[in-house]
């Protein structure tokens, strides 16, 4: 998430009335992001010590902590009793929540060639492109943007609110504001009835000319590659990336933060658990190289007779 102009972390300091300020003093905070995104400019935080070393040494230029850390050169830290709380405060501050009371807001700007279809909600400060076509009853959500040649099926949902939650130390759950976007790139077909969540400081981004068939679930903050081709009933865990010309059929499940490779394929049924090289194909609960798994499944079929025979 980028601010609308830049912040001197010296106003930062006193914004978020911080205990300390660590570092370069002259510094601009230009946005906002998530650890495994974050770039010059952005803040990130942490509040586990264990998980200091990381963000410091990411590409953040401010670091929210709640303790005091050497700082890095070029970078600024400023010391907080609850970076969580500060973080969220920014993006609540820079992406206020928006109700609507009318279908289509109005600062949604829609391309004069795009078809939007009866019963389509469409929130504030989206954009959609030429020649795209969304069809009925379809959501789209705040600060989406829909590229060109964009095809969405009915009853979708794109940019809902990441499913992403802080632990408090009562045991309960307290919801981040997702000030995240959703990015779908030119000639990008989505079927119907899918899911797409926004990021929670980052974007979800399907990238040009991938195709998705319906009850699809694409996780907060996914990269999905060009020219990916995925089958109904997949779900993707969020943070994951996915490299161009990836295949994923029926029913595949790929776990939250991990990465497939360029020109990988999945086949039906398998549950993706570890990052998965590319130019391979995968099969299995976990997925792993298609011809191991075969090998595995014909040897398990021999283990009963195996057993037999070892008992006598």
């Amino acid at each position: 998430m980028k601010f609308p102009q830049a912040i001197p972390v010296r106003d930062l300091a006193r914004q978020l009335q911080a205990k300390q300020l660590i570092g370069d003093d002259s510094l601009m905070a230009t946005g906002i992001n998530e650890i495994h995104k974050v770039e010059p400019g952005d803040i990130a935080f942490s509040d586990v010590k264990k998980y200091f070393e990381k963000t410091l040494n990411s590409a953040a230029t401010v670091i929210l902590l709640n303790e005091a850390a050497e700082c890095p050169p070029g970078k600024a830290i400023l010391v907080l009793d609850d970076p969580f709380e500060a973080y969220d405060a920014l993006v609540r501050a820079h992406r206020p929540f928006e109700p609507l009371n009318t279908p289509v807001h109005h600062r949604a700007e829609i391309h004069p060639t795009a078809i939007i279809e009866p019963g389509v909600v469409i929130a504030a400060n989206t954009r959609i492109g030429a020649h795209s076509h969304i069809q009925a009853n379809t959501y789209i959500g705040e600060y989406c943007f829909i590229g060109e040649h964009v095809s969405i099926g009915p009853n979708s949902i794109i940019g809902s609110d990441a499913f992403y939650y802080k632990k408090q130390p009562d045991g309960s759950f307290k919801k981040w504001r997702s000030g995240g976007r959703v990015i779908i790139e030119d000639h990008v077909d989505i079927g119907a009835g899918c899911t797409i969540n926004k990021g929670v400081s980052g974007d979800t981004i399907i990238g040009e000319g991938s195709k998705l068939d319906c009850q699809i679930h694409i996780g907060h903050g996914a990269v999905i590659g060009k020219n990916c081709l995925f089958a109904a009933q997949v779900g993707i865990g969020g943070k994951t990336i996915i490299e161009d010309n990836v295949v994923l059929y029926g029913q595949v499940g790929v776990i939250q933060a991990v990465r497939i490779g360029q020109g990988a394929v999945v086949l039906a049924g398998a549950g993706v658990s570890k990052s998965l090289e590319g130019g391979k194909t995968y099969f299995g609960a976990p997925a792993d190289e298609f011809r191991e798994k075969y090998k595995e499944l014909a040897a398990l079929r021999h283990l009963p007779e195996l057993i037999r025979k070892s008992g006598k």
